[in-house]
């Protein structure tokens, strides 16, 4: 941090304050390239009318229907809206317009795919709810892709690759279509070090079921039930097994850092020959929807660290953006101003002591 241990817990304030606060105006313009898996996040929006005749279930009356970019796309959209210069490389159909239209005006999707015969995975989410009532999710539907994502595995890695140059951090996001592989990932990282060191320009991964086969990242952030699924032990509320899984996952990924979210206990940030850092929640645990909250958070590390953040730093401001986009409905994002809002309330109510 800017100031040194021994300074005043005042002075200490301020100058974190000061430091978290230029770091977020300096998103705007970074180039980031975001690669990976696209879906659609579709919300079907009702309202109840009544119990049906055929079965005890709800009946609703449809208000509307909503698509917006999901998986990769939400992190490149949370990039965007962040005020990053955002490279997009992803895999969607001839058909899938709508869901790029929430992509348009801060993103440049120029390298997305669009193969025929292809259609992106959907996640369609049903939400019930009148106008003086909260909109609950009731259930969930999910449908793989259309078609193989493999065949357009050689223009994909193209892409990416072209995607890295001149920028200044770069995203993997796999969700499991498998385009997102191991062997891509080494590809891109040798591309931004091809003397075989640290990336020049930080290299991060979100990788939903296979973390530990994507080495040598800058730097990852798996909720807690992804490091337990990776590691195959239970963390719990265990401060003793928090620490030794973030040490674990340190040394199967060879990351340079590994921030553990946890949801309502915030985030645990493990870096190698440090110890490690605890970062509490930033506002209510009482929230609105937890969709894509994983994105915002990656997007937003992956913007600070090629702002020239630390990784405590970093993590400090994507958990301000998760607390933020926790609190907004389905599939959403957090723009620098509101981040910004976020750390000034924050510190003058006392907070980041």
């Amino acid at each position: 941090m800017s100031a040194s241990p021994g300074a005043d817990p005042q002075r200490r304030r301020a100058d974190l304050r000061r430091r978290l606060i230029g770091l977020a105006e300096r998103f705007a313009g970074r180039r980031v390239a975001v690669i990976g898996d696209v879906i659609a996040d579709e919300f079907l929006y009702g309202s109840p009318a009544r119990i049906s005749r055929e079965a005890p279930v709800l009946i609703l009356e449809h208000d509307r229907t909503v698509v917006v970019p999901g998986g990769a796309g939400n992190a490149a959209a949370n990039a965007g809206a962040l005020g990053g210069e955002v490279r997009f490389v992803g895999l969607v159909g001839p058909d899938d317009a709508e869901l790029m239209d929430g992509l348009r005006g801060r993103v440049d999707a120029s390298r997305v795919l669009r193969p025929a015969g292809y259609r992106a995975p959907v996640k369609t989410r049903v939400l019930a709810g009148g106008l003086h009532t909260a909109r609950q999710q009731i259930v969930r539907i999910d449908r793989g892709p259309a078609g193989d994502p493999g065949a357009a595995a050689a223009d994909f890695e193209r892409a990416g690759l072209d995607a890295l140059d001149g920028c200044d951090a770069a995203l993997v996001s796999d969700y499991g279509s498998g385009l997102v592989t191991p062997e891509l990932f080494a590809r891109l990282r040798e591309r931004l070090a091809p003397d075989g060191g640290r990336s020049a320009a930080p290299l991060l991964v979100d990788s939903r079921h296979a973390l530990a086969d994507f080495r040598g990242c800058t730097a990852c952030t798996p909720n807690q039930a992804e490091a337990e699924q990776v590691l195959g032990v239970p963390i719990g509320d265990d401060p003793e097994r928090l620490e030794r899984a973030g040490r674990e996952l340190l040394r199967r990924t060879g990351a340079g850092g590994v921030v553990v979210t946890r949801g309502s206990r915030g985030m645990a940030v493990f870096v190698p020959g440090r110890p490690t850092d605890h970062v509490p929640i930033f506002g209510s645990d009482e929230v609105a929807d937890v969709t894509g909250a994983g994105d915002t958070v990656i997007a937003t590390l992956t913007l600070a660290l090629a702002a020239g953040a630390s990784l405590c730093e970093g993590a400090r401001l994507a958990n301000y953006a998760g607390g933020l986009v926790v609190m907004k409905r389905g599939t959403a994002t957090v723009t620098a101003g509101e981040l910004i809002r976020a750390i000034r309330t924050d510190f003058d109510r006392g907070g980041e002591d």
